[in-house]
């Protein structure tokens, strides 16, 4: 009975254990991790904010103005020795009411404009999503090659650890010289002393990861990356002029600066109708104060365009449509050679990575189990075996960086041709 409670209370606390670490630890690729980002990125949230706020603009523009309505009643009748008389034959109020009516499509004018906002907040909000989401997914191929980087340490100082204790028996036997100890002693300490540095970024590099996703400091990312046809998509297939015209047709950058020609150019067009001024039409009553009495009468208002003709608005957005001009060619400048150049990077990246044998960035364990075999067999000097040990690490950090590297250069040519060539 002791021996079965013993096991139950050992299966339970394994079984807690396990569903502590599931719930603890969160399993993202990449598609999870784009699906937490646009329901949880708080910038992007903001920025929909934003639309928002410009949609109720066009509320606003749409609105005509209220009526106003004007009273003035007799206060104190010195004669009768009372206030606020209204009667025909002691008092005296007189009443009115008065509409603003604009005249030259004012109205429709600022509907025009407040639209064309909505159009700037969107593209603002899409130009954001396509930074952020570039951010996302660089970030997320840093955070996972630099993880397969620490694995490489903990191998290897795992390998290494293995052959330190079979050293020591060595030593104490007299076959092995201290000297060799202290050798393998202190490469133990330089790889967790490296481990520790690349152990410092990765943290900084979930940080980063966490943040943009709008997760928890406290959860324990494990991240994967797909093996989808996608990734292995030829670049060389992709003609630059493909490149060229996808990010002239999608690039919400591009996009917003034409927006913003169009958006001065109907504010120039407000600005002219804002010179015409409005008529103010007014209908009032007098009791007794006007003649005849029991007055009606209309009235109209307008002011004369002699000194004000909104000469200063309408320079403003003349001028502003010739800084939209010039940011326009300013920014197809940018887009190509921000093409060319991410092109020819990720052309660079390609051809280095496709050089490097295949069969080299093998099994880990294998090849250092090999290494540490002819070293215990006489065939390498602890020398030799150390010089290897330290080059194959080396190789497969450069690897891992070519990965990324050229993972890192396709999200760029996405970035900046803003389409999702590479998913």
């Amino acid at each position: 009975m002791m021996r079965l409670s013993t096991f139950l209370i050992f299966v339970i606390a394994v079984t807690a254990n396990f569903a502590f670490a599931q719930t603890d630890s969160l399993k993202l690729d990449l598609k999870q991790a784009e699906i937490l980002f646009l329901k949880n990125n708080f910038e992007l949230l903001a920025s929909n904010y934003q639309i928002d706020q410009a949609k109720a603009e066009v509320i606003t523009a749409k609105l005509f103005d209220n009526p106003e309505l004007e009273y003035e009643n007799l206060f104190y009748n010195h004669e009768t020795k009372k206030f606020l008389q209204t009667s025909f034959e002691y008092g005296q109020y007189a009443a009115s009411i008065s509409q603003l009516v604009k005249l030259a499509g004012k109205r429709n004018k600022n509907i025009k404009l407040a639209q064309t906002g909505i159009k700037l907040a969107e593209l603002e909000y899409f130009d954001l999503l396509r930074t952020l989401k570039f951010e996302l997914r660089n970030t997320f191929y840093k955070t996972y090659f630099s993880a397969q980087s620490v694995k490489v340490y903990e191998d290897q100082i795992k390998s290494t650890q293995s052959l330190l204790k079979a050293y020591d028996i060595q030593l104490k036997a007299g076959n092995v010289a201290l000297k060799d100890v202290i050798r393998i002693k202190s490469l133990i300490i330089g790889l967790k002393s490296e481990q520790a540095n690349l152990l410092n970024d990765l943290e900084d590099h979930y940080k980063d990861l966490r943040l943009l996703c709008g997760l928890e400091p406290n959860s324990i990312l494990k991240l994967s990356v797909s093996t989808a046809a996608e990734r292995n998509l030829k670049l060389d297939q992709i003609p630059y002029s493909t490149l060229l015209d996808s990010a002239r047709t999608n690039r919400a950058d591009l996009k917003l600066a034409k927006t913003d020609l169009e958006y001065n150019e109907l504010n120039l067009k407000l600005q002219k109708a804002m010179a015409i001024p409005d008529v103010e039409i007014s209908l009032a009553y007098d009791l007794k104060g006007n003649y005849p009495e029991k007055y009606t009468g209309i009235g109209l208002k307008i002011p004369i365009p002699l000194f004000n003709r909104n000469q200063g608005e309408i320079k403003k957005a003349r001028v502003g449509i010739d800084a939209a001009t010039s940011n326009i060619k300013k920014q197809e400048l940018i887009l190509s050679n921000e093409v060319f150049n991410s092109y020819q990077t990720a052309l660079r990246n390609e051809k280095l990575l496709s050089e490097i044998d295949p069969s080299f960035n093998g099994d880990f364990n294998k090849i250092v189990n090999g290494l540490i075999k002819n070293f215990r067999e006489r065939n390498i000097s602890l020398i030799e075996f150390l010089d290897l040990y330290e080059s194959y690490k080396e190789n497969i950090l450069q690897i891992n960086n070519l990965e990324f590297e050229k993972m890192s250069s396709r999200e760029e040519l996405n970035y900046v041709t803003g389409a999702n060539i590479f998913k």
